[in-house]
């Protein structure tokens, strides 16, 4: 599995049990958790293509 899909796959999952969550301090977190790993996701994808781009120039 790629990274990237992994760490959306995770934050997929952190933002369902968000919701779930009856705690507010707690589902605050898991959103948290999510936003990291959508942001991770996204640094990634950045790079992957900065590589490709570096590769055919």
């Amino acid at each position: 599995m790629k990274e990237t899909k992994f760490f959306r796959k995770q934050a997929d999952k952190a933002e369902r049990m968000a919701r779930s969550a009856s705690d507010e301090q707690i589902a605050g977190s898991f959103l948290n958790m999510a936003r990291g790993y959508r942001a991770q996701a996204e640094v990634l994808k950045t790079e992957k293509k900065a590589k490709k781009k570096r590769r055919q120039a």
